[in-house]
């Protein structure tokens, strides 16, 4: 009687269903941004990406010098193989340029949740809409495609730039988890956890769907 309960108790829990979301490298595209699978081919437009703004000189952050970018690559390449991750290039389709890199990360199929982060872009390109329309492109394609319930977002407890672009989502805050976490210069850092879940997510689309109508012919917020 008790393993029957028990059995009907997981059918009927939505996180104990059969489907489990599955992950594949997929294009996505809209207003004018190209998210592009990553590949070893990159490398010299990811350099040249990084190398606007010199980006890699921000402590708090984790992008390459043009001489680390090979290994970047071919380590963020091995964690999707490995099922770990999805990696994206970042291309603005009216120059033809790339202009950042974003991921999905900590993917936990079980619990159909991915975390959107490994974020970058070139300096040129941050306080514009291009942000703004990749998160939505990410989380249209987590939780209406993917089958996502809840997707999370993390960033360095310095960060506070992007702190609030994540706060400007519509994702929640969850929480500051201390000493979680090594920067490149191997300090420990503070992590500021977020997450938006399935029920949220009508609303955030509108949200960023209204903030990407107010932006300027520049396309600058």
């Amino acid at each position: 009687m008790r393993n029957s309960q028990m059995a009907l108790a997981r059918s009927l829990h939505p996180l104990y269903r059969a489907a489990m979301i599955v992950l594949q490298p997929t294009v996505l595209e809209d207003r004018g941004i190209r998210l592009e699978p990553l590949t070893p081919a990159h490398h010299d437009a990811l350099v040249a990406a990084a190398s606007d703004g010199r980006l890699w000189e921000l402590w708090y952050t984790a992008v390459p010098t043009p001489d680390d970018m090979k290994a970047y690559i071919t380590t963020a390449l091995q964690e999707q193989n490995d099922g770990r991750m999805l990696c994206w290039v970042v291309r603005d389709q009216r120059s033809g340029s790339v202009v950042g890199a974003t991921r999905y990360h900590d993917i936990v199929p079980k619990l159909d949740r991915v975390e959107i982060g490994h974020t970058w872009y070139a300096q040129s390109r941050q306080r514009t809409a291009v942000n703004t329309t990749c998160k939505l492109m990410l989380l249209r394609h987590a939780f209406e495609t993917i089958g996502c319930r809840v997707v999370g977002l993390r960033t360095d407890g310095f960060n506070f730039r992007s702190q609030r672009a994540i706060e400007a989502l519509g994702a929640k805050k969850d929480g500051v988890i201390r000493h979680f976490g090594l920067r490149k210069d191997g300090t420990a850092r503070d992590t500021v956890m977020y997450s938006i879940l399935a029920a949220e997510w009508p609303d955030v689309r509108r949200n960023l769907e209204l903030r990407l109508a107010r932006y300027d012919g520049t396309g600058r917020e």
